[in-house]
């Protein structure tokens, strides 16, 4: 038997609520769950790891090119 919101009994909603109640905890539990793996860094690191040898490799070469062109110019001086 559906009833309109205005005519619910308090057992009908005391019974919404804690559906929602359970299914609000269900959310946060899995909402959790992803967040620890997300932010789990060595996971992040094992699943990318080409990506971030490539990135570190870039990053060598960037640093020495500088520091490089950083030490000719003040040699110059």
């Amino acid at each position: 038997m559906a009833t309109s919101p205005q005519q619910r009994t308090p057992e009908e909603i005391r019974a919404s609520i804690e559906a929602n109640r359970v299914a609000l905890g269900d959310a946060v539990a899995r909402l959790r769950s992803e967040i620890a793996v997300a932010t789990d860094w060595r996971r992040q690191l094992e699943a990318h790891k080409k990506q971030v040898m490539i990135a570190a490799a870039v990053a060598g070469f960037v640093i020495g090119g500088g520091l490089a062109a950083f030490g000719r110019r003040r040699r110059r001086r």
